[in-house]
């Protein structure tokens, strides 16, 4: 099992297409490129990436797969369709022609509409990446739990995956927080065949963030949806806002600790290459 980072990102913000992006932060507001992450790549023995989308745009998924096209490391793209235009299935169609195209990601954590994905007009949607065999990121926070576990168990053929744990409050940590994220998420674990990534967890930390602080969460991940479902991923360059790549990665491998060798290498690698059909 090669070791796999199931989630970063490249981006360039002078593409002007990057909404949710605050121009004035000095750590996001700049260009990522390959040559910025190979060292940490080499750093860790890790030999392939997913490439995933941040912006709500089809030029940028053109842009990612350019991107994939001209780097060997990157074995495969989540990009972004328009749900709320049924013209793009031909869109999707056509993607999916692409052999490091993997599937979709609308950013429902950016939309104010907490319902949004219940919608009739984008139900098309989901059943087309039902239909072509993709796969799709689910992002979102703890309050899209019920209506995700509503869509996957609408749509049991799709292929999911629940991207950075769906964001639970680190840093707001309480006992009603923490049940209300933790049983919503576990409903997803059973009642579907969802994976989950491992990652995310840093961002919603605060600053002075330890690895104690993130066990309850990494472990509850593990505990409901096994080894064989999850995947770790970096979220490079958005961690770099609570810290650099080898402090995330370390503090994971930490987080993993307890698990055989083999649990640790689906984690880190083997359950990537199954979700994302890589080794196709």
């Amino acid at each position: 099992m090669q070791p796999t980072d199931a989630h970063q990102h490249y981006w360039n913000p002078a593409r002007g297409d990057y909404d949710w992006m605050p121009m004035d932060n000095p750590t996001l507001a700049r260009v990522y490129m390959p040559k910025d992450l190979e060292p940490e790549l080499v750093r860790h023995a890790i030999g392939q990436t997913i490439l995933v989308q941040a912006a709500a745009s089809l030029r940028e998924t053109e842009y990612l797969l350019g991107i994939a096209d001209a780097t060997p490391g990157v074995a495969g793209v989540v990009g972004w369709v328009n749900f709320e235009n049924p013209a793009h299935r031909t869109e999707l169609e056509r993607l999916a022609r692409h052999p490091r195209f993997k599937g979709v990601r609308p950013m429902i954590q950016d939309i104010a509409d907490i319902d949004w994905m219940l919608r009739d007009d984008v139900q098309w949607g989901f059943q087309a990446v039902s239909d072509l065999g993709l796969t799709f990121d689910a992002l979102g926070f703890p309050r899209h739990l019920a209506n995700f576990l509503t869509i996957l168990t609408r749509y049991p053929d799709m292929r999911c995956v629940v991207d950075h744990c769906m964001k639970p409050q680190i840093r707001h940590h309480s006992a009603e927080n923490f049940a209300h994220w933790s049983e919503g998420l576990s409903r997803i674990a059973r009642q579907t065949g969802a994976y989950c990534k491992l990652s995310g967890l840093v961002t919603e930390a605060d600053e002075n963030w330890t690895t104690d602080d993130l066990h309850p969460y990494a472990h509850h991940v593990i505990d409901a949806f096994g080894p064989e479902r999850v995947m770790w991923g970096s979220d490079w360059p958005v961690c770099r806002l609570r810290g650099e790549y080898h402090r995330w990665h370390g503090s994971a491998q930490a987080l993993t600790s307890h698990l055989s060798k083999a649990e640790r290498a689906r984690i880190f690698g083997g359950t990537a290459a199954e979700f994302y059909r890589l080794d196709l």
